[in-house]
């Protein structure tokens, strides 16, 4: 896994370097949109501009709590976009199919759902195995013998856990987040005084 930016190799490299240009595509207007159009700077918006305050303050918000980061429909994007210059997406992937799956009604999807879960995640050499525990994994194939929307609870416990004890902590140091929080704070100030009647700087990748 790639540690600090001296260590990727060029792909990974590359990546890092999109992960602003990602934030600029998916925080905009709170849309996950497409690699095309204007890429090349995120408009944090003027100093009355409700949406830019209320962008700010949710960007701020994420180095409060994991819960907050994970409450946050950018937050989660952002922190997805860091999380594959590590190549480790598949920790926040399986969370959120977990949450997804929470949401399920009928038994027959709950089953067929929970499988295709296990399958993806959780069994040895799955496409996107987590990082959890023999343990863990044997309770939740036993689990799947009569699904429920508790099934993959220790699981996704235990893969929120090691997110928000590393990745996390990694992302809040990341120069991304930093810079992306500094721009927040800098337009928040910008908000707050009476005097400035200028857009706030733009961020510029």
């Amino acid at each position: 896994m790639c540690r600090t930016l001296a260590a990727f190799p060029t792909s990974c490299l590359e990546r890092a370097k999109e992960f602003k240009t990602r934030l600029g595509i998916f925080l905009h207007k709170s849309e996950l949109g497409s690699d095309t159009g204007s890429v090349g700077k995120f408009e944090w918006g003027s100093k009355h501009s409700k949406e830019g305050r209320n962008f700010s303050e949710d960007v701020l918000g994420w180095k409060e709590s994991f819960d907050l980061l994970l409450s946050s429909k950018n937050g989660v994007a952002a922190f997805h976009a860091f999380l594959k210059t590590e190549f480790s997406e598949e920790n926040l992937e399986f969370w959120l199919a977990c949450e997804e799956f929470k949401k399920l009604r009928s038994a027959t999807k709950l089953a067929s759902r929970a499988h295709r879960i296990f399958e993806e995640f959780i069994c040895s050499e799955a496409p996107k195995e987590v990082n959890i525990d023999h343990e863990t994994r044997e309770l939740t194939r036993t689990n799947l013998q009569a699904a429920t929307a508790a099934c993959f609870d220790v699981a996704q416990g235990k893969t929120r856990t090691l997110m928000e004890k590393d990745s996390y902590r990694r992302f809040l140091k990341s120069p991304a987040y930093r810079d992306l929080a500094t721009q927040a704070t800098h337009a928040m100030a910008a908000s707050a005084s009476p005097s400035s009647g200028s857009p706030a700087e733009p961020w510029h990748t």
